[in-house]
């Protein structure tokens, strides 16, 4: 088995982490898990994990210090992902500009506000050069590709794969049809591997509201439910996404 995730924010079990807690345990996986309003404990950080999941999780719940014994974590073989969220990245509140963990994150996180909120769905586009990466494949990203309803604006670092994109579009009625009319894309899923270890960043979210149908994708449905937390009802490529994205950078496979 495994060492154990380490699950930090999206608010608590019975809200929107119940999400990502009952995919984890649907996966077979085991996960330590921290609410967004408590801070990150030295016994817990110093805990073997194969993963630290960062989402909705405020910079200010975890100190210098304690951050320093992750990123030498991460270094040893722990993975690291950011999940996007308005405590996430920079955010209204998440502040991991500057921060250690946030300097090794294969995004450039904003020095302001970063939050950007889509009224018409935006798309969710692979990138056709990473066919066979084991994040993206085996999912219907062309014949039916999903939609989210927000993100957090950043920029890729160089040497890092840019898996999926945002693009958001504006639909109108032009002599009683339909318009789509694509704009600018944004990074949404950048994925980093060098001497730091493996890192990742999806700039949308996991849950409600920022997620987007992008929830219900796929054409079957998984329930699941994590102890003490909610139960959840997702689309089965949702699910599949998640499990391939967790499974890499957190070497779960």
């Amino acid at each position: 088995m495994p060492a154990p995730i380490l699950y930090c924010g999206d608010t608590n079990l019975d809200g929107a982490a119940s999400y990502l807690a009952g995919l984890i345990t649907h996966f077979g996986w085991a996960f330590d898990y921290v609410p967004s309003h408590v801070p990150m404990t030295r016994e817990l950080i110093e805990r073997p994990h194969s993963l630290l999941i960062l989402s909705d999780f405020p910079a200010t719940q975890f100190d210098d210090e304690l951050q320093e014994i992750a990123l030498k974590q991460v270094e040893s073989g722990m993975g690291l992902l950011m999940i996007g969220g308005w405590e996430s990245f920079h955010g209204f509140g998440g502040d991991w500009q500057d921060t250690r963990l946030g300097r090794v994150l294969p995004v450039e996180i904003e020095q302001r506000d970063d939050r950007v909120n889509f009224p018409q769905s935006t798309l969710l586009a692979r990138d056709y050069g990473l066919d066979e990466h084991p994040v993206i494949q085996h999912l219907p990203w062309d014949k039916s590709p999903p939609t989210i309803g927000g993100l957090n604006r950043v920029q890729s670092k160089s040497g890092t794969e840019t898996a999926l994109f945002a693009v958001p579009h504006k639909v109108y009625v032009e002599n009683a049809e339909f318009v789509f009319d694509a704009r600018k894309p944004y990074p949404a899923l950048v994925l980093g591997e060098n001497s730091i270890g493996r890192t990742a960043a999806f700039m949308s979210d996991v849950a409600p509201h920022w997620v987007g149908g992008f929830v219900d994708w796929g054409p079957e449905r998984v329930k699941a439910q994590a102890a003490g937390a909610s139960a959840i009802e997702v689309g089965s490529y949702y699910a599949q996404f998640w499990k391939q994205l967790l499974s890499w950078v957190g070497r779960l496979e």
